[in-house]
């Protein structure tokens, strides 16, 4: 399954760079380990246009870490065909 998500310029260019692997966000979704996010930057009051996918990894649900209602989700960076190949 594919989530098309929200995310802050500043949590965006995190994720891209591989220094973030992990989002935090309400448990309102069927979110499981292999699904795909699509995470759209979105700036003031509309999307910037840039765009990554990230895999889940890893749900973490405990509610002795997790704040109620939330859940912790590992990420792993999906780098488009094109990159990949120069790397």
């Amino acid at each position: 399954m594919i989530h098309e998500l929200k995310i802050a310029p500043e949590y965006f260019e995190k994720v891209i760079t591989g220094e973030k692997t992990f989002e935090v966000r309400r448990d309102d979704r069927p979110y499981a380990v292999l699904d795909k996010l699509r995470l759209k930057e979105y700036k003031g009051h509309g999307y910037t246009g840039r765009e990554a996918t990230v895999a889940v990894s890893y749900i973490l649900r405990d509610k002795n870490y997790v704040k109620d209602g939330f859940c912790i989700l590992g990420i792993k960076l999906i780098l488009p065909e094109d990159i990949r190949q120069i790397l």
